[in-house]
């Protein structure tokens, strides 16, 4: 059967529809080209999955509430000193900074954030020697326009709340590229394996962008500023917050072999402040 040649409007409609495909692309690529040596110069970021891997879904089906994910094991002979989590197009793109207070061997995370809209994510992880490797990936969301959606909580009946926490602490499940990290078998199995700690905030994180449904005046900017966490009662990260994190957040990351209690202090931009503690069961 011999094909149909497209009729001038459906071809004129197509090459309407790619060429404003590239132009999103050259927008999204022009917001990293911006953000790059604003935020790290002229560093060389390397591309590894082996050192560095970013999980986020290709679209989101909670703009509000969506799960991202990096995950870092050091070349050999480095360390990890920091991670930055940056959503290109949300209007706080630096999602998320990360600095360790002492350096480790390898590291993961996930949070849920807000995703303002479709958005390149990038990760940049720095080691000890002034390195930088990134992973970067892209989500699609729904357009609701996460970071100015109206609050899931009445903001007078999230301030009775604000701040409390409910932690966690158990020993982590063997991730699948950790065998390859260099680390001998019988420490990742044995007694001393990496824990994983369990952070559920309750904190409305309004954005400044949100307008308040009864008065219709926008709600004030008020997220979480900092999270110092410790291990063992001495510091581990501190993790800078934005108004990218979601409402009521949920961080989940690793703590070394060897925790046995995990604390963390949470500050936000208006001052408040709140604490919580947790031992890993059996201790």
């Amino acid at each position: 059967m011999p094909r149909h040649p497209l009729t001038p409007g459906l071809a004129a409609a197509a090459l309407s529809l790619l060429l404003l495909s590239q132009l999103a692309l050259a927008e999204d690529a022009s917001t990293w080209k911006d953000l790059r040596p604003e935020l790290y110069g002229s560093v060389f970021l390397a591309q590894s999955p082996e050192v560095l891997r970013l999980d986020a879904p290709y679209r989101t089906d909670n703009d509000s509430r969506t799960l991202v994910s990096a995950k870092v094991h050091a070349p050999k002979g480095l360390l990890i000193t920091g991670l930055d989590v940056i959503l290109d197009e949300n209007p706080m793109p630096v999602s998320a900074r990360l600095t360790f207070a002492q350096p480790v061997e390898r590291f993961q995370i996930t949070g849920t954030f807000r995703i303002n809209g479709p958005t390149p994510v990038h990760a940049v992880a720095t080691f000890d020697n002034g390195q930088r490797f990134m992973a970067e990936s892209f989500v699609k969301t729904s357009g609701q326009g996460a970071c100015a959606a109206p609050p899931g909580t009445d903001p007078k009946e999230a301030l009775k709340t604000l701040g409390q926490m409910e932690l966690a602490l158990k020993t982590a499940p063997l991730a699948e590229n950790q065998s390859a990290s260099g680390l001998a078998a019988g420490v990742l199995n044995g007694p001393d394996k990496d824990l994983d700690l369990t952070v559920n905030i309750k904190h409305p994180s309004h954005s400044g962008m949100q307008m308040d449904q009864i008065s219709l005046l926008y709600i004030p900017a008020r997220f979480i500023d900092m999270l110092n966490i410790s291990v063992n009662g001495a510091p581990y990260v501190d993790i800078t917050g934005s108004i990218s994190l979601s409402e009521n957040p949920r961080l989940e990351l690793t703590v070394p072999p060897g925790g046995r209690t995990a604390g963390v202090h949470m500050q936000d931009t208006d001052g408040a402040t709140s604490d919580a503690e947790v031992t890993l069961p059996g201790y």
